[in-house]
C-alpha cells in the first residue's frame, strides 16, 4: 500500500472507515431482524451475551419405570393384534 503524505488524506481515511464500520453494524442488526423472522438462527443483537442454554428436567427412577412399562404394554397389544390378524 502507498504512504500516505499528508494529514487530510488520514483524515479521510479514518473517518470513511469509521462510516463503513457504522454502515457494516446497522447491516448485521438488519440480516438479524430478517433471519430472526424467517425463523433462521437467533437473530440476535450484536454485542449482546447468548441466552444460557435450559437445563435438562430430570426423570425420577419411578418415573422411567412407569413409562418403561406403559411401552412394553402398547408394544404387547400391537404384537397381540398383529398376531391376530
Amino acid at each position: 500500500m502507498p504512504r500516505l503524505k499528508r494529514a487530510t488524506e488520514l483524515g479521510i481515511l479514518s473517518a470513511a472507515l469509521a462510516g463503513l464500520e457504522a454502515q457494516r453494524q446497522h447491516l448485521e442488526e438488519q440480516i438479524a431482524r430478517v433471519r430472526t423472522l424467517l425463523g433462521k438462527g437467533k437473530g440476535r443483537a450484536v454485542g449482546k451475551a447468548p441466552a444460557k442454554p435450559r437445563a435438562r428436567r430430570r426423570l425420577s427412577a419411578a418415573a422411567r419405570k412407569r413409562i418403561s412399562n406403559a411401552q412394553k404394554r402398547r408394544w404387547e397389544e400391537y404384537r397381540k393384534r398383529e398376531a391376530a390378524a
